[in-house]
């Protein structure tokens, strides 16, 4: 017999609850993180547009390091779950 025809032991209802809740909950952050970045980055650009004169240059490109960093972390999550 295969060791992949092996079952284990069905979980706990305890575990299970303990697992969809964390499941949940990381799906639930999920759409956050890349807004949140952009935003974050966008207002760094933004304020150093308006601090240097530079508009919108700046606010263009920090927004996009904060896509960028947005969608890394989303991946990193997702991976580290999975």
């Amino acid at each position: 017999m295969a060791a992949d025809d092996q079952s284990s032991p069905p979980e706990s209802p305890r575990k299970r609850n303990a697992r969809f809740l964390r499941e949940f909950a990381l799906v639930m952050e999920l759409p956050f993180i890349p807004v949140a970045a952009v935003l974050i980055g966008g207002g760094i650009g933004y304020w150093l547009d308006t601090k240097l004169h530079t508009a919108p240059w700046l606010l263009l490109v920090f927004g996009f390091f904060g896509f960028v960093a947005g969608i890394r972390e989303l991946l990193r999550r997702v991976r580290k779950d999975a």
